[in-house]
């Protein structure tokens, strides 16, 4: 057997593990992400109506009603996201699959075209997937043809339930630190912590990425800044004039 035939079965075989590495990778993207927006939209809204009022049940009355409005919207978008996604995985198993029944002689050509592709000769290649193909063609094609695992589909449900605990967890930092400091240092202390949480999360999400953590970090933390600025600055302004 052609040494070069070893390496496409070792690739073969650790290509599963590495895309369930590489999901696993975007699971932590999407919750460091999620954790962010939270802390950004929830700082800039408590900051916002501290800027036009001391109450602090006013504060955090709009803190709690924004954090959990904006969390069912996210949980109710990632459903509806992820439900598509996979009504489309579904769709193209199901193609494949009746494909494989009506013209499985051009399946089979098609398949032994792929590893061709990945580098085998033409007489290997072949040799491949008709092994393949009567061990399991559907197996053989869904995996090489639509990197799709029929039993690792993604589940809705718990895409929208880490996307919104997500950000709760981010939007209790900005809630927190507001209601629990003292009132003569409440807007220092929430935007020191908030540059704090959003620094860290910049750092995670840069590590996830492989991405420059100092570049990764100052946007955050200067977009963070600027959301809370603004956000007081109209509340201040609102304030003024008893609006």
């Amino acid at each position: 057997m052609p040494k070069l035939m070893d390496k496409s079965f070792h690739k073969s075989y650790l290509e599963p593990h590495a895309n369930n590495h590489l999901e696993k990778l975007n699971w932590l993207r999407a919750s460091v992400l999620g954790a962010n927006d939270g802390i950004v939209s929830i700082a800039g809204l408590v900051m916002g109506v501290a800027g036009a009022t001391n109450d602090i049940q006013v504060i955090l009355t709009a803190g709690i009603a924004g954090m959990l409005a904006a969390a069912i919207s996210m949980a109710a978008g990632e459903y509806v996201s992820v439900s598509s996604s996979r009504d489309t995985e579904k769709g193209l198993l199901e193609k494949e699959r009746m494909e494989l029944k009506n013209y499985p002689e051009e399946e089979l050509e098609e398949l032994a075209h792929m590893y061709e592709d990945k580098g085998l000769s033409k007489e290997t290649a072949r040799t491949v997937a008709k092994e393949l193909t009567a061990k399991d063609a559907y197996a053989a094609h869904i995996h090489i043809e639509l990197g799709i695992d029929p039993n690792d589909l993604t589940n809705p449900w718990h895409a929208a339930f880490a996307s919104s605990a997500a950000f709760l967890v981010g939007a209790v930092i900005p809630i927190s630190a507001i209601i629990l400091s003292p009132s003569s240092i409440r807007i220092q202390m929430t935007f020191i912590s908030v540059l704090v949480a959003l620094a860290l999360t910049g750092t995670l999400s840069a590590k996830v990425g492989n991405a420059s953590i100092l570049r990764a970090t100052a946007r955050v933390v200067v977009g963070g800044a600027v959301a809370m600025i603004v956000t007081y600055g109209v509340g201040r302004l609102f304030g003024v004039a008893g609006i």
